[in-house]
Formats: structure tokens, sequence, C-alpha cells
């Protein structure tokens, strides 16, 4: 499965619709949850039913297809049987108890409610709430694929306008991939707050600060936005003019964070075909007050998403290793050197070995991972990649061939 998202041209009317049709999914959601909340023993089978329910009761659910009222029962459902799983675990403590609505963003329909044109350059979605026919603006071309194989349309709003993502059941692999050449070489990340990697060959990349440039920009269109609002008057104009400008400022700096991302996880990809990182605990880490809107700006799970993501469709290996001492042991000689965080540089007393922090951490992730298997004679390495299945690559004295530690 993968996700193709095309640009909308519509008339204002046909936005107000969508708008509708939103809302609509909001009120389902949340009257499943609260129908949920008031019976003991209600499943999803259940919610289905109640769905159907009020549509017989309220004409403004009537009017939406009833796929996309299905579908708006299923993230209610998702987050009962998460709340579900995490009580059977001790060890969660923040159980999730599943929340109302308040913020609704897209409207979701499974194979009926839509059609697409004869040269799929436009889509017409075919129930009561007057949505009608948008034109799809990409790069992309849906005459490759088989209206058979797309599962789902999705319609969401943003704040620069709207788009339509089509879920297309298809393995990314056989979309004409780019092939490269095998390249022989191994290579261990360690992401930090210095620099956004840092390679076991020494390289380093430093990080962009998308957020921290926008910041004061973004602050300024802020305050223009509280200027705007008096409490208890209705939200004039002007208001929503100066929130929609502060949104869309908010929606470029997470573009340009996932690009940059997205851009440097391909780069890895081409040149390595083994790439080594650490498996962090980024939610747990973002919990550090004075860490967290650094954290959140260098985007270390969006930087490891593409990576396996590319590592699977070019058939590369991605392998995360526990982070428990790659800083604190020395690649050279494998002795604990404890060193506290603003110590950036790595001086082992045992060996002499020097480097900087980051590139010895690096080198160890990189062995970690080679440690797998060994360093002599030629081995099968498995990983689990995000999609679940298995990808194989030989690792050996004869395949990967790193820079060695020194």
């Amino acid at each position: 499965m993968f996700i193709l998202e095309f640009k909308t041209v519509g008339k204002t009317t046909q936005y107000s619709a969508i708008d509708e049709a939103i809302k609509t999914v909001k009120f389902i959601r949340n009257k499943s949850l609260r129908f949920w909340m008031d019976n003991k023993g209600v499943g999803q089978k259940g919610l289905y039913n109640y769905s159907t329910l009020l549509r017989k009761e309220f004409p403004f659910v009537t009017d939406l297809n009833s796929s996309a009222c299905q579908a708006s029962i299923e993230p209610t459902w998702s987050a009962i049987s998460r709340f579900y799983d995490n009580c059977k675990k001790p060890s969660v403590k923040k159980k999730g108890y599943p929340k109302f609505k308040k913020n609704q963003r897209s409207v979701e329909y499974k194979t009926s409610g839509w059609k697409l044109s004869e040269d799929r350059k436009s889509i017409t979605f075919t129930d009561k709430k007057g949505i009608g026919t948008l034109k799809l603006k990409g790069s992309r071309d849906l005459n490759y694929f088989q209206i058979d194989q797309i599962k789902r349309v999705r319609i969401v709003k943003r704040a620069d306008g709207y788009s339509v993502q089509f879920n297309i059941k298809e393995d990314v692999r056989a979309i004409k991939p780019r092939e490269y050449e095998p390249t022989k070489h191994c290579v261990g990340l360690d992401v930090g707050l210095k620099y956004f990697y840092a390679d076991s060959d020494g390289n380093t990349v430093e990080i962009p600060q998308h957020y921290r440039k926008a910041e004061k920009q973004l602050n300024k269109l802020n305050r223009r936005k509280s200027k705007k609002f008096r409490k208890g008057k209705p939200v004039s104009r002007n208001y929503l003019k100066a929130k929609n400008r502060y949104a869309r400022k908010h929606l470029k700096v997470s573009r340009q964070r996932e690009e940059f991302a997205k851009e440097k996880a391909l780069r890895l990809i081409q040149s390595s075909d083994l790439i080594a990182y650490e498996d962090l605990a980024v939610k747990n880490m973002v919990r550090n007050r004075h860490l967290a809107k650094s954290i959140n700006d260098v985007a270390w799970s969006t930087f490891r998403r593409w990576l396996e993501y590319f590592g699977y469709k070019y058939g590369k290996i991605t392998v995360a290793v526990p982070p428990y001492n790659t800083s604190q042991d020395c690649s050279n000689c494998g002795q604990k050197v404890q060193k506290s965080l603003s110590v950036r540089t790595h001086v082992c007393p045992h060996c002499g070995f020097i480097c900087d922090r980051d590139i010895n951490a690096a080198i160890n992730i990189l062995k970690k991972a080679l440690s797998t298997v060994g360093h002599t004679g030629t081995f099968v390495f498995k990983a689990i990649n995000a999609w679940g299945e298995d990808a194989s690559i030989l690792i050996g004295s004869n395949t990967c061939q790193g820079k060695q530690p020194r």
C-alpha cells in the first residue's frame, strides 16, 4: 500500500460542501464514542450498526456516502482497541482513554461514493453532500493503476487548500524502481543536536533548523492573530485570515523539514548497501522540556521513516541498533570512557584514540550492526522492515567494505 496525493481545484461552494462532509465525519465519530461509553461491551460491529441508526435519524448523515460513514467509525474503534491493549500491559502507565475529536480535517471514502474521469484528471463525488467534480493537479499519472487497486479516497483539508489522497494497493518496488548498483559499503549513523547526523566515515551534516529560523516570523504572525481575537464576540473574517497565515507558515516549516529528511535519506540509500542507526525512543526524549523544541526541529523519526521506506523500495538494509553506551564506549579499543553530554570530543585514556564524540558513536553503531552476524566469513543478515517483510543482504568480508574503525 502507498498513497498518491493531488492538489484539488474547485469552486467555493464545493469547498463548503467538503467542510460540511468533514463536520459530519466528526459528528459520527464523536457520537459513536459516546455510544461506546454509555454501553458496556459494544464492539466494532455494534459501532457500525449504530452508524446505520444515525443515518436514519439525521438527514445530514444520510447525505454522506455509507462507506464514508463506516470509515469514520474505524478511527474510533482503533482508539478503543488501543486502549484495551494498553490496559492489558502493566508497563504502560498512561492507558490512553479515547477522547472526543475536536479538529477533524479529512473525510474518507472506500470503493464507492466517487468516480474518476476517463483521463484520470478529475474525480467526482457522487453522494448527496454536493461536492461534485474536482480537478486533480499533480505530477503522478493515475492511468498506470487499475480502478480496483484504489482502496480508499481521502479528501484532506490543510491551511493552503484541499488535497485528494488515493490509497493504492501496490508494492512500491513494482512501480519501476530505479536500480542502484551495489556499493559494497556500510555506514553507521549517529543523529544528534549538534549535527543532523555524523556517519562512521567521518562525514557530518549540519542541522538546517527550519523552525528556529522561522520562529521570529511565526511569533509575529501569532501576535497578529491574537490581536484580531475578541473574547465573547463572533469570530471576524480578519481573525480567520490571520489564523490561516499563521497555519500556512507552520505548514511550510513542516514541509521543509520533511523534504530535507527525505533528501538525506535517499542519498544514504544510494551510496550504501547497509545503513545502521540508533533505535531511539523519541517519544520519551521530547519530554525533556529543555530539549523538546530542538529534538522536534531535527525530526529524527521522520528521517528514520524515510530511511526505512527507501531501503525497502531499493532493496537496501536498514538496521536499528540499541543506543546503549554507543557514545561512551571507545570505538578503537572498546573500553568505556564516561563523559557528560557537554563533552563533544572523545579522548580515550586507555589507547589514546581521539575523535569527535558523534563520529565515535557512529562507528560503534556500525560495529554493533555488523556484530549481529560476526566479522568473518559470509553471512545473511535479515531485518524486518516497516512493511513487515524480510529484507536480506550478504554481510561479510567480501560484501560490506565500509571504512574500518581506527
